[in-house]
């Protein structure tokens, strides 16, 4: 048996920003520096003044920072500009670093910082454009909104001018930035800060698309899964429909009529969900495609695209989403709305959030999430509305087979040329690479930047053409995004609110409305792509234009709800709408399992009374494994024959179990802890078992579309996916089932001892939030520099309290509640919030880690947005002078 590793790493970017010789021994000596006494010095240089009188250039007034115990920042300043100047300089005092990084990686230059091993990843982000992109999306911009970016731009330039020399065009990567730029030195010696620019800001909102892009991994999977020999009934049955029936929707009614969403609309047609059609629709892949060399070389495509630097998420997989509902006033306590938020991302040191409070005498109030190096708020309220966000997922991305031919590509039956363009890699300690980009019409060609793709097209294989896969996706079309952050931010009411949401195009978000006037409502927005054939499910041919996108679906078609009858709306990655919506999303959803949860636990509370605060708190952090009460007892029924000690004791925790996953160090907890310790392990054990088919590279990670293949098979005892292809015997249902549970007991047996009342999940789920850039450097020290402790959580995948983990990877945590927010629409001030690690990005920092215990244990913080408030709380003023 080869039982999932006790304490896996995580398969998120850097892993290939390995180092050795001088850089190793540059660490020590950085280490006996510290050891000196001078170590201290290098660490608290980079800390920001948080209570001082400092000079910003460009400034028409005084601007006011008061900070709180945590870091969290309130501005209040006189003008727009003179606000998001100010917002500038305060992002770069605590994040610089962060910001300075992810503009590479947006930009395609990672290995202009940390050498030849990026070079790989840098290739992969220019053949996309990201930058190229965010460059063409500033001439579409309304004026005030690249007013905005300017002056935000202006502040950290600002700010670095005053913390580091200037040098030529740039800056002088110091110490006194950040404690990187002193570990980055040590190895790359010549690297200069440049100046930051508003396009630097935009780009960001492309790696936002790019974590949250919907079904590619999936495409790509499909695709990969039939060239290496299943056939399309089986992949179909790995991918089942949507259980509308027993998971709600987001909108349980409405249709589209004369051109826009009704919401009471009556359905046209009972049935499924759209986007899941009963019998395949379109393309997968001709024959000469479907040989193992491709089947690999899309494997290879899919492994490069999952290492490339997920700056919010694991790159598409399972575990991101997140959970958001808002609850009528005439269901609260307080009798005005409540509104609740927790996006599902990937862990990170710092913490992928930056709270603040923007406050202007022009007349803009706005706090809440913040991301370094964009002006505004994310995710957050005004004095008028309080908005969140969850992720769509709509189909934005379609995958296209090309026949390539030289720097020609095949459309009907004539050729065209390919646009192709020169990019320069610039390599810190090597010589620069020079790659080519090609594009078809429908997009870049992906397979240049895959190693395995390019030697299978350097081959002919259709008639003297060989295969390339081409990328169209949405974020690649230049749109207006950023003006729709600022419109939001600005927003009154309902119908402002819609207006904003009109703009943000890429990527597309579930938003979540409350206002102080009482209303609630929802509003999927997003630019979703129209397609004449297919589905976009499976590869489409570039070669027949009948597979081109015809149009994108009308902004006042999309579903919308404003004060729904039951008095809630729960958003948590599910099906948006059932079939009666005439247009198509997706069939890629999440199952619904989390969302299913808060529903059962919203009409369990009303039934109960006026919802409070506490119980939205509550219901953030609630643990229940929601196919759990359907896998025990096919477990517990499977014929296991004579039981040793240690299994039967392992089989007794299941009796009983109230099916919560708490990570079982605090009083009470323990048995509930040890089941589930004991059926997490089953479930990996019982997944590798099971899908032994789909090979290595294609395991199963164990995400809810798992419980709804699982699901199926439990009532099919002998479907062949239940037979191990490595025995000659034929196994079934009941076979596998008593396997996993023996292989699960031996491997907690061996990782936490043979007394399985002791086991406890927290011992195996662990988190460890890490440094997006040192903190895999496979260097002991510098981990210990930039990381936080290892931790056991509560929860897992595909519950509320999302601590996703992947099957394949083992059990430790690679998706959370990345923060938890809490509105209370009628006193602002007594919101809630909470983030992952803290506000600070400087590691040792007070405020780097400070918020992580209260996150573990499922505890917020005042969210305080009034000035006598924020005065009350406040321990540090910063005055920024003209």
């Amino acid at each position: 048996m080869n039982p999932p590793p006790e304490s896996p790493q995580p398969r998120r970017w850097p892993r290939r920003l390995r180092t050795a010789g001088l850089w190793t021994l540059g660490v020590l000596l950085v280490l006996a520096l510290t050891g000196a006494g001078l170590g201290v010095w290098s660490v608290r240089r980079a800390f920001p003044e948080h209570g001082e009188t400092l000079s910003l250039p460009g400034l028409t007034a005084p601007v006011t920072v008061l900070r709180d115990e945590h870091g969290i920042p309130n501005v209040y300043a006189e003008t727009s500009d003179d606000l998001f100047r100010a917002q500038g300089y305060v992002h770069a005092q605590d994040r610089f670093w962060e910001m300075d990084f992810r503009r590479h990686v947006t930009a395609g230059r990672v290995s202009e910082m940390f050498g030849a091993d990026q070079v790989e990843t840098d290739r992969y982000l220019r053949t996309m454009g990201w930058r190229r992109v965010a460059e063409q999306e500033w001439s579409l911009l309304a004026p005030q909104t690249r007013a905005a970016l300017s002056a935000y731009a202006d502040g950290v330039n600002a700010w670095l001018a005053a913390t580091t020399d200037t040098e030529g065009d740039g800056f002088a990567p110091s110490g006194a930035l950040s404690l990187e730029y002193t570990v980055l030195g040590l190895r790359n010696s010549d690297y200069l800060v440049e100046r930051w620019t508003p396009v630097d800001s935009l780009a960001w909102l492309k790696a936002m698309a790019w974590d949250l892009r919907g079904n590619m991994e999936a495409e790509i999977t499909r695709a990969a899964l039939l060239a290496g020999g299943l056939t399309r009934p089986q992949i179909e049955q790995l991918y089942p429909s949507y259980p509308v029936r027993r998971n709600l929707p987001i909108v349980t009614g409405g249709a589209v009529v004369d051109g826009a969403f009704a919401q009471g609309a009556a359905s046209p047609a009972p049935g499924g969900v759209t986007g899941t059609p009963t019998t395949p629709v379109g393309y997968t892949l001709p024959p000469a495609a479907r040989t193992p060399e491709f089947s690999a070389g899309l494997r290879g495509l899919a492994d490069g695209l999952a290492a490339l630097p997920g700056l919010m998420g694991t790159a598409g997989g399972d575990g991101i989403g997140s959970n958001s509902w808002v609850i009528s006033g005439r269901l609260t306590d307080t009798g005005k709305p409540i509104l609740a938020n927790d996006p599902h991302l990937s862990p990170s040191q710092p913490g992928i959030w930056y709270q603040m409070g923007l406050h202007c005498a022009c007349g803009l109030e706005v706090a809440g999430f913040t991301f370094s190096g964009v002006p505004g708020v994310i995710i957050g309220h005004n004095a008028k509305i309080g908005w969140g966000f969850t992720n769509l997922d709509p189909d934005v991305i379609d995958m296209y087979l090309e026949q390539v031919d030289g720097d020609r590509v095949k459309v009907g039956d004539r050729w065209e040329p390919m646009t192709t363009r020169r990019e320069v890699l610039k390599v810190a300690g090597g010589e620069d690479v020079t790659i080519t980009v090609r594009s078809t019409r429908h997009g870049p060609l992906l397979s240049d930047a895959s190693e395995e793709l390019r030697e299978i097209a350097a081959s002919p294989q259709v008639g003297g053409a060989s295969y390339g896969v081409a990328l169209r996706w949405t974020a690649l079309d230049p749109g207006r995004t950023a003006d729709a952050l600022f419109a939001l931010n600005r927003a009154g009411g309902w119908d402002e609110f819609r207006a904003a949401a009109a703009l943000f195009e890429v990527p597309a978000q579930n938003i979540v409305y409350a206002d102080v006037d009482g209303n609630i409502g929802y509003q999927s927005p997003g630019r979703i792509p129209v397609r004449a054939k297919g589905d976009g499910t499976w590869f489409a041919p570039g070669w027949d234009p009948g597979y081109d996108w015809t149009g994108f679906i009308p902004f006042d078609e999309l579903p919308s709800v404003r004060n729904p009858e039951r008095g809630y709306v729960v958003t948590a990655n599910q099906a948006v709408i059932g079939d009666q919506y005439q247009r198509r999303l997706t069939r890629d959803w999440g199952y619904g399992y989390r969302s299913q949860r808060i529903y059962d636990l919203l009409d369990e509370r009303i039934g109960a009374g006026k919802l409070t605060m506490d119980d939205v708190e509550r219901m953030q952090f609630d643990n229940r494994n929601g196919f759990a009460p359907t896998l025990v007892p096919a477990l517990r029924s499977a014929p296991r024959g004579e039981l040793s000690g240690l299994e039967s004791g392992a089989d007794a925790l299941l009796t009983g179990w109230d099916f919560q996953q708490p990570a079982g160090d605090r009083a009470g907890e323990e048995r509930s802890s040890a089941a589930a310790a004991y059926y997490n392990a089953i479930w990996a054990n019982l997944l590798r078992l099971t899908f032994d088919e789909l090979g290595e590279e294609n395991r199963p990670d164990g995400g809810d579309r798992w419980y709804e293949v699982v699901r199926a098979l439990l009532e099919t005892p002998a479907d062949p996916y239940w037979d191990l292809r490595s025995t000659p015997e034929v196994e079934r249902r009941d076979d596998i089932l008593a396997r996993a549970q023996d292989d699960a007991a031996r491997e907690l047996a061996k990782a936490q001892g043979d007394k399985p009342a002791d086991w406890r999940w927290g011992a195996m789920h662990t988190l460890t939030p890490r440094n997006a850039t040192f903190g895999e450097s496979g260097i002991g020290p510098i981990e210990w520099l930039f990381n936080s402790d290892t931790v056991g959580v509560s929860g897992g995948s595909a519950i509320v309290n999302a601590t996703g983990w992947s099957a394949d990877a083992g059990y430790e945590v690679d998706a959370v509640p990345s923060m938890r927010m809490i509105l209370d629409l009628a006193d602002l001030d007594d919101s809630r919030w909470i983030q992952l690690t803290g506000n600070s990005g400087h590691a040792f920092h007070a405020n780097y880690a400070d918020q992580a215990e209260l996150w573990r244990t499922g505890r917020t913080l005042p969210f305080r947005f009034g000035r006598s408030s924020v005065d009350k709380a406040a321990v540090a003023t910063l005055t920024l002078r003209p």
